[in-house]
């Protein structure tokens, strides 16, 4: 009986080269490291000491946590050593009109009553004006409220069983962090510049790098954590990027640090600007600003000027200034190579996503992990997910600007924005009965959607049918024993600043 072609070829990969380091290529780095450890993969990170990285993204969501855990290292020592604080959500100030003020929360708020879930017999009574607001009962916003944090415990039934959080973190630091991690697992880091990339004849694929030394690499897979020059996958094999700015209008970042808040808040504070927003990010050495904006709106020298008169205390150094186009690569696998980080796109750091793209695109990675024969099925599978993955966030964002009642030139322009249909079609299905429906992998949970569509006054003109099963009465008793149970716990909690003395203080701080 004659083989089955192609199984006694040897055609695993052998060679990972990665080229950039910062956090998406030491991310990248430390999973294939810890997953693949067992294939006996040679993975080499090509780091230039010349060129620097953008290192300004600070803040995370939840998914993180899990990245941390699948990596097996202790989050109290990761915490420390990277002068972590934690997240439970996102504050929003003057954001819907000004003076207004709502909060975006990780985590689920409450179980359902029996087929009908907590958003749907909320929204009947909110709409009754028979419910407080969304934010009293969800454990992370009352936390935040306080300055209380802790992680979850085993208190079955309580709020307190299900804290969900992620970090705020020094970029550098955990990129830095990663690049010890991924050495003790055997990564080799190569310190160096690729001047040159070959590309092979026959089909087209990075054959290997060459560096200002003069040394070639070669390899089988190359991911490129290049930044926004792409070098591989943008300049080498020539894959284009699609300009999202008719949707995301920011395209510039003014950020600046200043000295730690004595009692570190445990979440983002996002502040509504004239042509954009600010974000405060609370650290253990430093508290991390950021003035976002768009340039057809205001100049660099006025966004510069807002940002230090907003700070509460004078800049640790200037200013730095970066200038981004929103969108995303159109193939972030091409030939044999995958693109992360810049190099895939970015969308901008409103409500935090840039770490977790490079996280969906390490995960799906592993899920795909290809052979030398690179199946094309599965490197447009990779693309389609990727796709919707940024997709889905770019609608997300979308509705933060597109639904303002803020005054100005630039929020007029923002409320003009066409929609996507994907991001029409889901305010329309709010509109009419409160329904929200998560799809696929899509980022957001139903809990997010609704917070920020209630925070920014999409509010619908009716409620789920299904509702009118429950007693109205229970449905009373319920929501006001979430809300005083979410009351008692919060009250209950450590503070923020006293639970990172106990647990994770950094040495540095």
């Amino acid at each position: 009986m004659g083989n089955i072609s192609g199984l006694e070829a040897d055609n695993r990969i052998r060679d990972v080269v990665i080229v950039g380091g910062g956090t998406a290529g030491w991310m990248a780095a430390a999973a294939l490291a810890k997953h693949l450890a067992p294939m006996n993969i040679r993975i080499r990170l090509v780091e230039s000491e010349a060129i620097g990285t953008v290192g300004v993204g600070e803040a995370t969501v939840p998914p993180i946590m899990d990245f941390i855990r699948q990596l097996g290292i202790a989050e109290d020592e990761l915490v420390s050593a990277i002068c972590a604080t934690f997240k439970l959500g996102i504050a929003y100030r003057d954001w819907t009109r000004p003076g207004d003020f709502y909060f975006h929360p990780f985590g689920p708020t409450s179980a359902g009553m029996g087929a009908v879930s907590f958003p749907a017999y909320w929204l009947k009574m909110f709409l009754a004006g028979k419910a407080a607001r969304l934010e009293e009962y969800s454990m992370q916003a009352a936390a935040a409220a306080q300055n209380k944090f802790m992680r979850p415990v085993h208190a079955p039934n309580t709020p307190l069983n299900k804290i969900t959080y992620a970090l705020h973190f020094d970029a550098s630091l955990f990129a830095a962090y990663l690049s010890r991690f991924a050495q003790t697992l055997g990564v080799e880091r190569i310190a160096g510049t690729v001047c040159a990339v070959s590309l092979r004849g026959e089909d087209g694929c990075i054959e290997s790098v060459t560096l200002d030394n003069g040394e070639t690499l070669t390899g089988d897979l190359f991911i490129d954590c290049s930044g926004i020059r792409a070098r591989l996958i943008g300049e080498a094999l020539d894959v284009g990027f699609d300009d999202w700015s008719r949707w995301l209008p920011c395209d510039r970042a003014m950020v600046a640090h200043n000295a730690p808040a004595t009692n570190p808040a445990p979440y983002t504070l996002v502040t509504a600007r004239d042509a954009g927003w600010q974000w405060r990010i609370p650290l253990q050495h430093r508290t991390g600003n950021g003035h976002v904006y768009c340039s057809g709106f205001m100049d660099d020298d006025s966004a510069r000027n807002l940002l230090l008169a907003s700070l509460d205390d004078g800049p640790l150094a200037e200013p730095t200034a970066l200038r981004f186009t929103p969108g995303r690569r159109r193939k972030a696998w091409a030939k044999n190579c995958v693109a992360l980080g810049l190099a895939c796109g970015f969308l901008e750091p409103l409500e935090a996503t840039s770490i977790h793209l490079i996280q969906r695109g390490i995960a799906m990675l592993l899920k795909f992990f290809p052979d030398r024969q690179f199946e094309q099925a599965d490197i447009e599978r990779y693309n389609r997910m990727l796709e919707f993955e940024f997709a889905r966030v770019r609608d997300f964002l979308l509705m933060h600007y597109a639904h303002t009642e803020r005054p100005g030139a630039f929020w007029e322009h923002c409320r003009a924005i066409p929609l996507t249909d994907t991001l029409q079609e889901k305010i329309d299905l709010f509109r009419s009965r409160g329904r929200i429906l998560r799809e696929d992998t899509e980022l957001f949970p139903i809990q997010s959607w609704l917070s920020v569509m209630i925070g920014q006054n999409i509010v619908p003109r009716g409620y789920d049918p299904m509702t009118d099963s429950l007693d109205a009465a229970k449905v009373a008793q319920k929501l006001e024993a979430i809300r005083a149970q979410v009351k008692q716990c919060a009250g209950a909690m450590p503070d923020h600043r006293d639970f990172i003395r106990q647990h994770c203080a950094a040495e540095m701080a």
